[in-house]
């Protein structure tokens, strides 16, 4: 069995996938992943966004602006996260970059794990059709928002204002995941910990 898991920015998906991986399965993280794409790619990525951010700084960003580069020449991931979510059409253009690469290396995994059952951990699957359709079901992990924003906050350390920017780009996240041809199923993770691992359990044995 191939599972999606996913859900909104901070809904709890990562510790629900951790409990799945105590019961036997084994996850690939699509997002741990991309950052390791990103960084194989650092040398693309800037030259694709590095004369976007200094057009950009001239006047979106005059106020505030985007240093995508380090002084090391290293890449500022949650600089270009400011970038790539001021418009759909550079993330896009990042996408277009990573993508492949990240359908490559989740096809290997799993092929290296033909006997378990595998959790694909990611946000935006629905993106990647050529993945998304060798699921199985869709889990879709819920959470209260507040709660997210605080989960968000004390994580990634970004301004409430990129916080809300995100939110905001996935908003209709559920629609389209039910949007697609495989059944989805919501987990409410509004609990703590011990009894959000017990509710996981009791899931675990209805969705087998």
């Amino acid at each position: 069995m191939i599972l999606c898991v996913t859900g909104k920015m901070a809904s709890g998906k990562n510790f629900f996938c951790s409990v799945l991986e105590e019961n036997g399965f084994v996850s690939i993280d699509a997002d741990k992943c991309v950052h390791s794409i990103i960084s194989d790619k650092t040398e693309t990525i800037l030259k694709e966004f590095l004369p976007v951010a200094e057009s950009l700084n001239k006047t979106k960003f005059k106020n505030s602006p985007l240093k995508i580069q380090n002084a090391d020449g290293s890449l500022n991931r949650k600089e270009l996260g400011r970038l790539l979510f001021s418009d759909k059409k550079f993330l896009k253009k990042q996408e277009s970059i990573i993508y492949p690469e990240l359908i490559l290396r989740t096809k290997e995994f799993i092929l290296k794990n033909p006997q378990k059952n595998i959790i694909l951990n990611a946000t935006v699957l629905y993106k990647i059709p050529e993945l998304l359709n060798l699921c199985s079901k869709i889990i879709f992990v819920e959470a209260n928002p507040v709660l997210r924003l605080i989960r968000a906050k004390k994580r990634d350390k970004i301004p409430f204002k990129q916080i809300k920017s995100r939110f905001d780009a996935q908003k209709n996240l559920f629609q389209i995941y039910k949007s697609t041809k495989i059944p989805v199923i919501k987990f409410k993770n509004s609990h703590g910990k011990t009894k959000t691992r017990h509710f996981i359990k009791k899931f675990i044995r209805k969705i087998l």
